[in-house]
This record gives C-alpha cells, sequence and structure tokens, in this order.
C-alpha cells in the first residue's frame, strides 16, 4: 500500500518551529551571559569591605541590589557605583538601613576641675541624674564656691554604676582642693596634689578603699616638696635639754646628716625635720652640722638658721670667753656665703634702782577663738594698728582690745614684736602671747602638726635669729582636722546610738518613709557627713507576715528608700549600699504585735574589707589564740533597733 504523501505545510511548520527552538535556545544563552557578566561586574565595582552587605542578583538584563547598608550616604554609594557599570534603568535598589534609633548608649562623663574654691563641672550627664542635683552638691562642698557649670544632660538609659561612681568622685572633690576629676560609669581617674608624703599615702589607702565595685580606679596623687620662706632651722640647748624649734632640709642626704649631727648634740625620740625647697645653699647641711656642733660645745644657747643669715644666741651663765672663742671658730667654719651674728646677754642688774615694772604686751586667745589684747603700747596710732591686724587675723568680731597707750620707754621695735607674735599666735587653737623687751613667750595647744616649726619660722624671718624665744606649744591630734575623723567603729556607734530610742519608719506595706522619721533622718545624715569615707551598709528587715520573697523586696525597697533619703540630704552615699533581708535573723518575737514592730527595722552596719589572699601570710603571723574568733568572723557593730 502506498505511503501518503507529507504536506508541504507540515514541513514549513516543523522548519519554523525549529528555528524559534534555536532562537529560544540562543537567547536563553545569551541571558545567562549577560547575567553572569552584570554580576561579576559588579561584584568587582563594590569593594570589600565597605560593600559586603551588598547581594547582586540578575533575572536577565535586570539586576537586583539587596541588602542594608550602615547608613544613606553607604547605599547610595553602591547604587552609584553600580550605575557606572550597567545601564540605571536596569538596576533595582531593594536595599535598606540600619535603623537609627538603635544607637549605641551615649558615653557619659564628668570631669570636675579644682582649684582653691573654684569648681568647674564639663561633661554629659544623664537627664535622670539631674543637673540641679549635681550642682546642689558641689555648691555643699565649700562655701562661697566659684562653680563654672558646662553640664549636659542627655535623656538616656543610665548606665550601671553610673550613681555610685558620681558620688565617689564628689565626695573625693570635696577631700582634694587640688583636684581634677575625671568619672565615667566604668572609670574613675583623680590627680591630685598632696601636702606631704604622709598625705599622699593616706588620700590613696582613703580612695582605694572607698572606690565603689565594678569601677576602675586612677590615681595620680603628687606630693610636691614645699616651699619653705626663709629656709629656717632653730635649735636650742634649754637646762641641758636640746630640741628643735624648726627644721628643713633640702634632700633625704641632708635630713640625715642633719638628724645625725642634733643626735651627736644630745637630742633624742622623735625627729621631724621638713623636705623643701628653698635652700639657700647646696651647702646646707653642712652649715647646720658646724652650727650644731658649736652649740654642743656651747651647752646652752639657741642657733638659728633663716636663709643665709645665721644668729648664735647664748645664755647669761655661758663665759664670755668661751663663748667668743666658739663664735669665732663657727664664724671661721661656716661656709662662705652663710654669715653670723652673735648676742650674748648681760646678766641681769642687781641695783634696786633699775627694779621697775618690765614693759608686756598680752595677748590670749580661747578656744572658742575669742582674743583679748592688754598691756603696753607706744601710742594710740599704735594701739588701733595692733587691733585692726588682731582683727584681720582673727575677726573683727572676736577681738577685745584693753591695750594702754603709753610710751614709758619701749623698746624701738616693740610694735614690730607684737605683730610677729600675733601673727605667730594665730598658729595655734588657743594660748597666751607675752611680749617683753627681752623674750617672747608663745604657749598654747595646736592641731597643726607642723606648728612649732611655723611658729619659729615667723619670729625668725620678723624678728631675727637673736630674739630670745621661750616657745611651749602642745600639738592635739583631737584638734586635727584629719586625724579627729571618727574610727568607722565610732561611726556606727554614733549612727545606731541615734535609734536607740527613735526608728526609722515607713507606711505600712510600702517603701515610704513617713514624715515623723525626718528628724532622725536629719541627726543620721549629720553623723555621716564626717564619716563618707566609711564604708556602710543599710540593712532592711522586716516581719514575717507574708510572703517570704515580698518580704525580701520591701526590705531591699525600704533600705533603698533611707539611701535616697541621705542622698537628698547631701551625703555623698558612694560608701553606702542599700540592702534587703526580708523576715531574717529576727529580734523579737514574730508572734506578737510588739516583736513584729521590733522586727521591722533598719540597721546600719561597717563593711568589712575582705581578706587580700593575693600573697601568702608572713612567716612571722601570729596564730590566733584558741577560742578567738578570725578576723572575718568579727561581730557586726550595728546595735538592733
Amino acid at each position: 500500500m502506498a505511503k501518503p504523501k507529507v504536506s508541504g505545510l507540515l514541513i514549513r511548520i516543523a522548519a519554523v518551529a525549529g528555528a524559534a527552538c534555536l532562537c529560544a535556545g540562543a537567547a536563553w544563552v545569551a541571558a545567562n551571559v549577560v547575567e553572569r557578566r552584570s554580576v561579576a561586574d559588579l561584584d568587582a565595582a563594590l569593594p570589600s569591605p565597605e560593600f559586603d552587605f551588598v547581594t547582586v542578583s540578575a533575572d536577565g538584563l535586570l539586576v537586583t541590589l539587596s541588602g542594608t547598608a550602615p547608613d544613606e550616604a553607604t547605599r547610595f554609594r553602591a547604587v552609584s557605583l553600580a550605575g557606572d557599570q550597567i545601564a540605571p534603568d536596569r538596576i533595582i535598589d531593594r536595599m535598606g538601613v540600619t535603623d537609627t534609633t538603635a544607637l549605641e548608649p551615649l558615653k557619659f562623663s564628668v570631669e570636675m576641675l579644682r582649684n582653691g574654691d573654684g569648681i568647674q563641672l564639663i561633661g554629659l550627664i544623664p537627664a535622670a541624674t539631674g543637673r540641679g542635683r549635681v550642682l546642689d552638691a558641689v555648691e555643699g562642698l565649700t562655701e562661697n564656691a566659684r562653680i563654672t557649670d558646662m553640664l549636659e544632660t542627655a535623656d538616656h538609659p543610665v548606665p550601671e554604676h553610673w550613681e555610685a561612681a558620681l558620688s565617689f568622685a564628689l565626695g573625693a572633690l570635696r577631700d582634694l582642693p587640688r583636684s581634677k576629676i575625671s568619672v565615667a560609669a566604668d572609670q574613675i581617674s583623680v590627680e591630685a596634689l598632696a601636702r606631704s608624703p604622709t598625705e599622699k599615702t593616706r588620700i590613696e589607702t582613703a580612695l582605694t578603699r572607698a572606690a565603689p565595685e565594678g569601677v576602675r580606679l586612677v590615681l595620680d596623687i603628687a606630693a610636691p616638696r614645699p616651699v619653705i620662706a626663709p629656709f629656717t632651722l632653730r635649735f636650742s640647748i634649754v637646762d641641758g635639754t636640746p630640741r628643735f624649734d624648726a627644721c628643713s632640709a633640702d634632700t633625704e642626704e641632708a635630713r640625715t646628716r642633719i638628724l645625725a649631727a642634733a643626735n651627736a648634740a644630745g637630742l633624742t625620740g622623735k625627729i621631724t625635720c621638713t623636705i623643701g625647697l628653698g635652700a639657700p645653699s647646696p651647702r646646707w647641711a653642712e652649715a647646720v652640722e658646724t652650727g650644731l656642733a658649736a652649740l654642743k660645745e656651747l651647752g646652752a644657747g639657741t642657733i638659728t638658721f633663716s636663709d643665709t643669715d645665721v644668729s648664735l644666741l647664748g645664755t647669761e651663765t655661758l663665759d664670755k670667753v668661751t663663748f667668743d672663742r666658739v663664735a669665732g671658730e663657727l664664724e671661721a667654719d661656716l661656709p662662705d656665703v652663710f654669715s653670723l651674728k652673735t648676742v650674748l646677754p648681760r646678766p641681769p642688774e642687781t641695783d634696786s634702782n633699775t627694779a621697775n615694772e618690765v614693759p608686756e604686751f598680752v595677748a590670749t586667745l580661747s578656744p572658742e577663738g575669742l582674743v583679748q589684747l592688754r598691756g603696753r603700747l607706744a601710742d594710740e596710732v599704735q594701739r588701733n594698728a595692733v587691733t585692726s591686724y588682731a582683727q584681720s587675723l582673727f575677726g573683727s568680731d572676736d577681738v577685745y582690745s584693753a591695750a594702754r597707750a603709753e610710751d614709758g620707754g619701749l623698746p624701738d621695735a616693740w610694735p614690730v614684736r607684737v605683730l610677729a607674735g600675733l601673727e605667730a599666735l594665730g598658729q595655734l587653737a588657743n594660748g597666751t602671747l607675752i611680749v617683753q623687751p627681752d623674750v617672747i613667750s608663745l604657749r598654747g595647744v595646736t592641731g597643726n602638726a607642723e606648728a612649732n616649726a611655723e611658729v619659729a619660722r615667723i619670729l625668725s624671718a620678723k624678728l631675727g635669729g637673736t630674739e630670745e624665744l621661750q616657745l611651749d606649744i602642745r600639738y592635739d591630734e583631737a584638734l586635727d582636722p584629719v586625724a579627729a575623723l571618727p574610727t568607722p567603729e565610732e561611726c556606727a556607734t554614733k549612727v545606731n546610738a541615734v535609734q536607740a530610742d527613735r526608728k526609722i519608719t515607713f507606711d505600712p506595706g510600702s517603701a515610704t518613709i513617713t514624715a515623723g522619721a525626718a528628724p532622725i533622718l536629719d541627726d543620721i545624715a549629720d553623723i555621716l557627713r564626717a564619716c563618707e569615707s566609711v564604708r556602710m551598709e543599710i540593712a532592711g528587715y522586716t516581719d514575717s507576715q507574708g510572703r517570704e520573697e515580698m518580704n525580701l523586696g520591701l526590705s531591699q525597697s525600704r533600705a533603698e528608700a533611707v539611701l535616697t533619703a541621705l542622698l537628698d540630704r547631701r551625703v555623698l552615699t558612694s560608701n553606702l549600699v542599700a540592702k534587703g533581708y526580708g523576715e531574717a535573723d529576727p529580734i523579737a518575737d514574730n508572734g506578737t504585735e510588739e516583736g513584729r514592730e521590733a522586727n521591722r527595722r533598719i540597721e546600719f552596719r561597717i563593711v568589712l574589707d575582705e581578706p587580700d589572699t593575693t600573697e601568702p601570710a608572713p612567716e612571722t603571723e601570729t596564730p590566733a589564740a584558741e577560742g578567738e574568733a578570725p578576723a572575718e568572723d568579727a561581730p557586726e557593730t550595728g546595735t538592733d533597733q
């Protein structure tokens, strides 16, 4: 049977279909080539790492850019660079930008500069801290403070440890009159000047102990040598007893040599000799050694060095020949720049005709700061001048003058001696000044350990080294503003004594302090202002009613409320920590209303330093006696309510 013929139409259809397939295949191949080429070109045009966030994908001639740019400018640069490689109308921009509201927390910091009574505050603080609160705290640091306020605030979350760090910095600013303190939430830097190496050590110890936990403390406390002007040394032998009224040295080596010479002259016990700037000659120690050796040979008298002026004052009992010989040898042995002046008092006259009244001027300074002037001055002008000078030293309302204006043969230098004596009296807390033609006597009590040397320096500079001085100045530690600070135990005892008959009360079931508790908080605040370097815990307790977890939270809130109340009373709270103990440690029976009331209480306790375990204990450490509690088991100093 014959096969039918394939029509020409079918052949033409097959040819067209084949051509279409070939075209489609070619188009697909071309599109893939274009896609791969576009992606490769854009990957090369967007360099790493700036544009690592860009993802390039192609769909035919269209190219899509996706990803999240760190900012709008970077996104725009990515689109521009892509447009340089391919036609901009082929680019689809699907890139996003990082949410600008999710910024990193602000870096809060304050720089505090204090120089005398001038204080500058520069920095950024959280709005929640309160700019006014910081300024109020600074104003309370010193009277008549000149405050330069350059603080800014921002309404951002308060960083952890910020409040504790700021409170610590304000406390340090109060104690350091010349300082620069930089405070942030994680670090506090303190730069300050101390008056002596001893004070430097005290400041570093106090700041280190008071530093808040979680905050790094960087200290740079300098103790420059004081400038001593005039550079003074005064050494006396009276009734066989040697003593220093003032001692100055320019180097450690010089001090060692001077103290050795004093020991050789018979001085024993603890000796202080200030190392300072202002020595008139590098041979100062050599000159002093020579002078002390000469006085030792005399056995009585006083030698005074005031810069390069040396004065040798003998006594009435010394033989003139011996005195002249020793003085001549001393003058020859002193270094060239030093000049010597000698005085040998004459024995008192025994003629009865000379037994007239000895003129004198007397000034008394009471412990309350009141000054009384009496005695003789040459005329009304001198009396007014002396009274005005005393008022400038002690206060116009605290000076009473009963001095007489009558010449009566007073020495020419009488007003100079009186004024110098009043300046020296101003170094004491209380005492008596007696000025006579041949001697100036000053006796009293002071809280300054260096007052004796300062008095000798003042009188030597104003009157010369040949004046006979009788100084009896006693140092009383109780008057020393630093040494008189209460101990931690005394602070805790005083605070808890306030609560012996009264207690801090709260509204029922809340942490709101009642209005009636304000007086006791005022009394506690007065005590804590003198104890701000003492680390203490404010412990809150409740009774056993209610759930234990609820009581624990309530006691914590109440302890924190007390802490806030003290802060509002301008108590620096960097060393105070609030902690709630809930219904633990009851001091009375929770089964009675009276017992529950007693258990609802606030206690103040000293926070003991943790023992240092970084180094082994010394081999010479004495073990605790049998039955004696170790240090970490010491009883609490807080008293129960």
